[in-house]
């Protein structure tokens, strides 16, 4: 569940030193311009409260990691955390993916993490799955040639479809396939986000597959 409006939310992110505020402008240097330096960039989309990323960039100070989220009231949350913490490496993005390619350069993404995207339940908004034919196009012009995509959900049926797409595409290899994470060969260097926890605590199966191209 997305959580409501929160007053005043816009303007925290608007002043925000931790949030990049006009990203077409960094589009092709973002190492250089934001980052300052040559490391990797890895970039979550949907990344809710920033547990995962965060969690991420303390632990690996030599890669760069960026996080779009477009709710506004989840992004402050991951600002409101990350104001805690004292590491250079981690910048937020208020984005909607379907632009991926107006602030990211072709090959300037080493690595694509999907965790516990909006299923979209629907047929009709198919389209709008961060795992269907059209997003994994976009992923496809801003990975590096060696980069790929991990996506971990409780979702079953987003699961299902997600691995139909990649077994149908003449672009992309499953690497990964698991449909139980946590009893696994993956599950040793795991890291969890807020709802992975919380599903894990409640006993259900998290599935995961890693795609990178053929």
């Amino acid at each position: 569940m997305r959580l409501r409006n929160v007053k005043g939310s816009r303007d925290v992110i608007a002043s925000s030193q931790y949030v990049i505020q006009e990203p077409e402008s960094v589009r092709g240097s973002w190492k250089e311009s934001v980052f300052k330096n040559s490391n990797p960039i890895h970039l979550e989309i949907g990344m809710g409260k920033g547990q995962f990323l965060q969690a991420l960039a303390f632990a690996n100070p030599d890669i760069n990691y960026i996080g779009i989220e477009k709710y506004s009231s989840v992004l402050i949350r991951a600002i409101q955390k990350r104001e805690e913490n004292d590491f250079d490496n981690l910048y937020f993005l208020r984005f909607d993916a379907t632009g991926l390619c107006d602030i990211f350069a072709d090959g300037e993404i080493d690595r694509i993490y999907l965790n516990f995207s909006d299923p979209w339940p629907k047929d009709r908004h198919a389209k709008r799955r961060l795992t269907s034919p059209d997003f994994l196009a976009l992923y496809d012009k801003v990975l590096c040639p060696d980069g790929f995509i991990q996506f971990k959900t409780d979702n079953r049926d987003l699961f299902d479809y997600s691995v139909e797409v990649a077994n149908t595409s003449e672009k992309w290899h499953i690497d990964e396939l698991t449909y139980d994470l946590q009893h696994s060969e993956f599950a040793e260097n795991n890291v969890m986000t807020e709802y992975e926890s919380k599903f894990t605590a409640l006993g259900h199966p998290i599935c995961r597959m890693v795609l990178s191209r053929r």
